[in-house]
């Protein structure tokens, strides 16, 4: 599974595709220089009950911790992941 990333001046997105369709993505704004704001995440028919949606909200962390940035999960999803998660608490 690969996880790729697309972005422009003030957003971006991580997604997953197999056989050349998105099955799952998460996008994001930036505020400012050293913060994204996660607005979304999306798994589609295809990706359902695969873990997909966890595995790019991990993805999206590990992103912020590698460009010194903070993460504001306005995504009742991403938020859920990252309040659960102690290991991700760092970002915010």
């Amino acid at each position: 599974m690969d996880i790729r990333h697309e972005e422009t001046d003030h957003k971006g997105e991580f997604f997953i595709e197999k056989e050349g369709k998105r099955i799952a993505e998460i996008t994001y704004s930036k505020a400012g220089s050293d913060k994204i704001i996660i607005d979304h995440t999306e798994v589609f028919d295809a990706g359902r009950g695969k873990g997909y949606g966890k595995k790019l909200v991990k993805h999206g962390v590990q992103f912020a911790r590698d460009n010194d940035l903070k993460v504001m999960p306005l995504c009742p999803f991403a938020k859920a992941i990252i309040m659960k998660d102690e290991s991700l608490q760092d970002v915010l």
